[in-house]
């Protein structure tokens, strides 16, 4: 099994990372910094909400820098571990429940074999 990330040294390896990238794709790295802050100027979820969703879908599509970043500024907000937790909850619950929801595919294209 392997130690667990060292999320301080995760942002400060991507952050280098992304510089570099930024230096060779500008516009890429604008426009995500623009999806980012859209929330920001809108402001109809507040920025705590805006976190605690981030992290539950960080979760869901398995990002280590997502993770390292987005819980760095949960904790700036004061996001508790119990708000955490329960945002993992929902982001757990959608797993679970599009796996489930997926399987049904599995029956079609089993049925579809029977009946060739």
């Amino acid at each position: 099994m392997s130690s667990m990330p060292n999320w301080e040294q995760t942002i400060t390896d991507v952050s280098a990372r992304l510089k570099e990238f930024g230096a060779h794709s500008p516009d890429t790295l604008r426009g995500v910094a623009m999806l980012g802050n859209a929330g920001n100027k809108t402001n109809r979820l507040d920025a705590k909400t805006r976190e605690l969703i981030a992290l539950a879908v960080a979760v869901t599509t398995r990002c280590d820098g997502c993770i390292a970043f987005h819980a760095a500024e949960a904790r700036k907000l004061g996001i508790t571990t119990e708000e955490v937790a329960e945002a993992l909850g929902v982001a757990v619950n959608l797993n679970a429940g599009a796996a489930v929801v997926y399987s049904t595919h599995v029956l079609d294209a089993m049925d579809s074999k029977s009946q060739s």
